[in-house]
């Protein structure tokens, strides 16, 4: 396992109903396939070295032997490779037929699970040939093709930096399923060899219970159906294989196809662990189950392979998946900075609110909050003071558009320009006006601050910040200027989706002029425009240049904070991610970058107005982010140096 992937599939071979020498051939065929495709651990359908639909057949000795017989066979001719397989098989265990997950490695039978929840209903009738595992204790042994195996439902599969557990088709729909209790018990992801019928509606039924069940134990789940071949005498099986990880669909297969499949994808086991780590809930349902019995089965030892990704890494992970679902994520986090400001404005029974208006993507994301808050509480637009502030840096395109933006939304408009102010106070301080450092270019940052600050005193007004997630991250915001507010409408917005965010309203919900600026906003370059613009008008400081891209940064942040990703891993990563778009270079800079940055710029984030929480990921020093502000970087810096 590399950067805490494990590479898993879930297969769905041909079959012939009681042909067991045919279709350990096709079990056979599959798991070579998936071993030279980097395959770790592989899971087919229930039953599928006899076919699940055998009826009666159960009960013949005939067909028991050879399905043992088969499994003699693909022990003998997968010795010599390293992938875990589970096959699905009928057992004899102590004069009672059990309905079985039998795990093979190298040779070897490393044990087996029998199901635990038999459906007797509607078109099943399994009580009729098989026994529940709870017929049997924990300590079970048999022999099976002359080894002993373990055999019980509680039994926890430990290999290279994962654990695993099984359960078979009804297991997962019962109320409590078994996966539940293995999950608790350290199992990372769960295997199911399944028959499931089709039904109407039951494929979707199907997919957010799977979805549910990895969700709700932090867990990877991997599923394999019955397909093609299977006796079609009432029912129809319609051959799904699906994988998931932590409610997310990472693999799915194509259903009711006639040929064979395999579905591969990598599960992150990393990320689950960090899931678990931060989870209070999952470690009290530990706690809670920990005098439950489980068997540690060990695996082979196996050789590391080159990991090959077969998943997508999300080169924006912050922005919601396009069409449709982007509409409504992009409704969904507009409401939330919303319903955030409206109620600190009816808890402050404040009725105006002052908002610095720059021309740039933060200042008008944050605008429109505020009028649509205004909209949505009754409010005349009015109320919302926007002030543009014009500087040494200010470019007309910025100005022109501030300007238009406040006009067409009909808000209250003021310009107080800080260039006097700022020469006075440079004077004051004996700061050189021409040296254009970061004295000069703080104290025009806090210059419009302070402006923000006492004008909202002078009406009784609240002002709004429009810092994003992202400058939080990065730090790059002038302490007490532009990090300070009364409500910061923005501090979980990182500055990908603020442009979304922005171009998402300017479609939807404004009128023809507004939209006209938004779009011309959001195709302006990021600035703090601080400095004096080139001979020809136009932005000369711009942050990417000095900071970097923010598309990595969101990236990295994410990675880092979401799932407590070390640097070569997000390294690894975002080389995936911005293929042909940043080099390995330009990756490796902006990682060592963002981490220095981000431990260096904590003291400001301890200070931090409060602002409405909007996704997984926020640095609020009084919720999901809690660092000392002198932590050490090193650790971080020097796993950089690695690279």
């Amino acid at each position: 396992m590399k950067y805490g992937f494990v590479k898993v599939a879930a297969a769905v071979p041909a079959v012939k109903v009681a042909d067991c020498l045919f279709n350990a051939e096709q079990t056979e065929k599959l798991i070579f396939r998936a071993d030279e495709q980097g395959v770790e651990v592989i899971v087919f359908p229930e039953l599928n070295l006899t076919g699940y639909s055998c009826g009666d057949l159960f009960g013949q000795n005939l067909l028991l032997e050879e399905a043992e017989m088969a499994l003699v066979q693909l022990l003998n001719n997968t010795r010599g490779i390293e992938i875990i397989s589970i096959i699905g098989m009928p057992l004899v265990v102590e004069g009672t037929l059990l309905n079985c997950a039998v795990v093979i490695q190298k040779g070897k039978i490393l044990g087996a699970v029998p199901k635990t929840y038999l459906p007797n209903y509607k078109e099943f009738y399994e009580q009729r040939w098989f026994a529940s595992a709870s017929t049997h204790g924990q300590d079970t042994v048999v022999r099976i093709c002359g080894q002993s195996v373990p055999v019980s439902r509680n039994l926890l599969f430990d290999m290279t930096g994962m654990c695993f557990g099984i359960e078979l088709c009804e297991d997962v729909w019962a109320t409590v399923p078994p996966s539940s209790l293995l999950t608790l018990k350290g199992a990372e992801v769960v295997f199911n060899m399944s028959a499931s019928t089709e039904n109407i509606g039951k494929h979707n039924y199907l997919c957010a219970l799977l979805s549910q069940q990895s969700a709700r134990c932090l867990s990877g789940y991997v599923y394999a159906s019955a397909g093609f071949g299977e006796s079609t005498t009432d029912v129809v099986y319609g051959g799904n294989a699906l994988i998931y990880e932590n409610g997310k669909l990472l693999a799915a297969s194509e259903r009711f196809s006639f040929e064979e499949q395999l579905v591969i994808s990598e599960i992150d086991v990393e990320h689950l662990r960090s899931e678990r780590l931060v989870n209070t809930t999952y470690a009290a349902g530990v706690r809670e189950y920990a005098a439950v019995p489980v068997k540690h089965v060990a695996t082979e030892l196996c050789s590391g392979k080159e990991l090959v990704l077969t998943r997508k890494v999300d080169a924006h992970p912050f922005v919601p998946a396009g069409g449709r679902l982007r509409d409504e994520r992009c409704e969904e986090i507009f409401s939330i900075q919303v319903a955030g400001l409206a109620k600190r404005l009816v808890h402050t029974s404040c009725k105006t609110v002052v908002v610095g208006i720059s021309g740039g993507l933060d200042s008008t994301l944050a605008l429109l909050v505020c009028v649509k808050t205004f909209d949505k509480l009754g409010l005349p637009r009015e109320g919302i003071v926007g002030i543009t502030m014009p500087g040494f840096g200010t470019t007309d395109r910025t100005y022109r558009n501030a300007l238009d933006l406040m006009t067409s939304l009909g808000v209250t408009q003021r310009e107080i320009s800080i260039k006097e102010a700022c020469i006075q106070h440079f004077k004051d301080i004996g700061q050189d006006p021409e040296k254009h450092d970061v004295t000069y270019e703080n104290g025009q940052a806090r210059e419009r601050t302070q402006i923000l600050m006492d004008y909202a005193n002078k009406i009784g007004a609240l002002v709004i910040g429009t810092g994003d997630l992202s400058e939080l991250a990065l730090g790059w915001a002038t302490y007490n200027g532009d990090h300070m507010s009364m409500y910061g409408v923005n501090a979980s917005i990182p500055k990908t989706l603020v442009r979304y965010l922005v171009t998402w309203v300017a479609e939807s919900g404004v009128d023809e002029q507004s939209r006209l600026t938004l779009l011309d906003i959001v195709d302006t370059p990021i600035s703090p425009e601080l400095i004096p613009a080139d001979e020809h008008g136009n932005i000369k400081q711009k942050t990417e240049d000095l900071v970097g891209p923010y598309e990595l940064h969101d990236f990295f942040l994410y990675h880092f904070l979401r799932y407590g990703s070390r640097p070569t891993k997000i390294y690894y990563l975002a080389r995936i991610a911005f293929e042909g778009v940043h080099d390995e270079e330009t990756i490796k800079k902006w990682l060592t970058t963002f981490f220095r940055r981000f431990f260096s710029q904590q003291f400001k984030r301890s200070c931090l107005p409060d602002g409405p929480k909007v996704g997984s990921v926020s640095l609020s020093p009084r919720g999901d982010w809690r660092m000392p502000s002198d932590a050490s970087v090193a650790l971080w810096l020097r796993e950089c140096d690695y690279l």
